[in-house]
């Protein structure tokens, strides 16, 4: 009876106490002077304007199903009904009707494997076997061809299966020539140091569109008999030359700021300063410039809704198609809120991501 007494006791203490830190904070943060109060006061008083309605839009007034959109034109909210028709063809595009469980399938295996990133046990040959599974699925699944399954020609990969291949893959395939890049730009060797440093400002000064571009239209008329890379390849390949151009930038930022003693050190021990950069520098660099990768990453898989320009459905030119329809042509704001959700999870999951590799290699900033 004691125990059961002191234990709600403690219980109890420990609850004010991280009641009494919660108001600590508030007052020290929102309301410690007269213009902290006014603008605390102000933002709260604008999201309450805006949240509210916004709300009420999107719940408490929307319909959720109706036989057509004549049925929402007395709604005061959101008709969520237009999503229910056409969020196959959002999500999945031209991809087969009676096929599509398999891109819903790699959507599936993606968020799987960035699940298991966030996993703590899995990490070295277990981690790499878990992504190795992954990719290769996502393609047998994708292309089809064995197993029994249908082949399926790439220019019907659409939606968001289509984004996500391309930002990933790409951004793995950009990641070792990048490094490549930013230690050439710090190579003595002029040689090595000059060619890598005119390819990341060329790249870096024009725009991605340009390159998808030349990868899409200019490459095939220059390849000879007509011998034509798939046009997801082409825009794959345009991918990791143009992002491993401004990850190199990154990572060479994170190399200047190891300080000298570091290869110094290397060099008194007598490592060689290929196996210093490997097992000494590098990590510490990568670490380093996570902030800054990560931004990079994020802005690839935005600006994955670029490939409309050379005829690609990804999921931004699914949602306008679907919009195109005469039926549901008014309710943009339904089809552009439900594919910014989509694309505010996946860039969330980085921000978190970025986050919680910065905790686990201990370079948080402590207050």
């Amino acid at each position: 009876m004691t125990i059961s007494r002191s234990t709600a006791t403690l219980s109890r203490e420990k609850s004010a106490k991280t009641l009494g830190s919660s108001f600590e904070w508030v007052r020290k943060n929102l309301f410690s002077t007269w213009l902290n109060t006014l603008l605390t006061v102000l933002v709260f008083a604008s999201l309450v304007w805006f949240a509210v309605p916004a709300f009420r839009w999107a719940f408490i007034d929307s319909i959720w199903s109706a036989g057509n959109a004549n049925a929402c034109e007395a709604a005061a909210g959101a008709c969520w009904a237009f999503i229910g028709e056409w969020y196959r063809f959002i999500l999945f595009g031209r991809f087969p009707f009676e096929q599509q469980w398999r891109p819903l399938l790699v959507i599936i295996i993606f968020i799987v494997c960035f699940g298991a990133l966030c996993v703590p046990s899995l990490r070295g040959k277990p981690l790499i076997s878990v992504l190795a599974v992954g990719a290769i699925s996502i393609f047998v699944l994708m292309s089809g061809g064995v197993l029994g399954l249908a082949h399926i020609d790439t220019s019907f990969w659409n939606g968001l299966p289509l984004t996500l291949i391309l930002s990933v893959f790409g951004l793995v395939a950009a990641f070792p020539f990048a490094l490549v890049l930013a230690l050439g730009r710090r190579s003595r060797r002029a040689w090595v140091r000059i060619p890598c440093t005119m390819y990341i400002e060329l790249i870096r000064g024009v725009p991605l569109v340009t390159v998808l571009f030349l990868a899409s239209v200019m490459l095939p008329a220059i390849l000879p008999g007509g011998n034509l890379v798939d046009k997801l390849v082409r825009a794959e390949v345009a991918f990791a030359l143009f992002y491993a151009a401004y990850l190199a930038e990154a990572i060479r930022g994170g190399l200047q700021a190891i300080p000298n003693g570091q290869y110094e050190a290397a060099e008194a021990l007598g490592v060689r300063r290929s196996i210093a950069m490997r097992l000494i520098i590098l990590p510490q660099a990568l670490t380093l410039v996570i902030p800054a990768m990560t931004n990079i990453f994020i802005s690839a898989f935005k600006d994955t809704t670029l490939v409309l320009v050379i005829g690609m459905y990804d999921l931004l030119l699914t949602t306008t198609t679907a919009l195109g329809d005469p039926e549901w042509r008014g309710f943009y704001l339904e089809g552009y809120v439900f594919t910014s959700a989509i694309y505010f999870g996946f860039c969330y999951f980085m921000s978190k991501y970025s986050g919680y590799l910065e905790k686990a290699f201990n370079r948080g900033h402590k207050h």
